[in-house]
């Protein structure tokens, strides 16, 4: 089944609670939350304490993205701060196993992130720690770059050897075009910010995106 997870980054931050009820109202399955610390990628974003903020305005899954060089450190503020997954990372510094053990001990759901240029074969061994993994379809750092058709490969290569249950996550460029070629190459997870947050009508791009899934499975 295919869910969706609007990014933050591109909705009325001065408005956050109005539109994560947009989100709710227009079948919007998941909140994701982009976190940037100017170091691992040149922007700088917004911490736990929002998260804090955006969990008391929403029971809706908040899915945590770290773009940061020490996830590890940050794992406790972020659990804390009502995360229900928390991604980061392979290319941090932060040592992948103990983190992803970290985020589980947390009572979190925890996941691995890959830029497009990392093998994705390097998540492998770490799998049984994944619930989900993260490919980047876009350089991390910047919103409203266009889709890089060569991750396709990596989510084919991805779901070939984890099989069915794990959820795979897409980020960067996706909207009604791109959905149906990564849902075919093995994404079940499709994160969206301008696609949805300015689109005309959210429910009705929502949808697009979700009809990808047609004649999929």
């Amino acid at each position: 089944m295919i869910k969706t997870s609007a990014s933050l980054l591109a909705c009325d931050l001065s408005d956050i609670s109005g539109e994560l009820s947009r989100c709710r109202a227009a079948g919007v399955d998941w909140i994701h939350f982009d976190v940037m610390d100017g170091a691992f990628v040149d922007q700088i974003t917004y911490g736990s304490p929002v998260l804090k903020c955006v969990r008391r305005s929403t029971d809706m899954f908040l899915d945590v993205h770290l773009m940061v060089n020490d996830p590890e450190s940050q794992i406790k503020f972020f659990a804390e701060a009502g995360a229900d997954l928390i991604s980061f990372h392979i290319e941090s510094k932060s040592d992948p196993r103990s983190t992803l053990e970290l985020i589980r001990s947390s009572g979190v759901k925890s996941a691995l992130a890959v830029k497009p240029g990392t093998p994705v074969e390097e998540v492998f061994p770490l799998l049984p720690l994944c619930d989900m993994v993260l490919v980047m379809t876009v350089e991390p750092g910047y919103g409203g770059q266009a889709f890089i058709p060569e991750t396709l490969d990596k989510i084919r290569a991805l779901r070939s050897f984890a099989g069915a249950e794990l959820d795979i996550e897409v980020d960067g460029g996706i909207n009604a075009k791109t959905a149906p070629l990564v849902r075919e190459a093995g994404a079940n997870v499709l994160v969206a910010g301008t696609g949805l947050f300015k689109a005309e009508d959210m429910a009705q791009a929502n949808a697009a995106l979700k009809a990808s899934q047609k004649g999929a499975e």
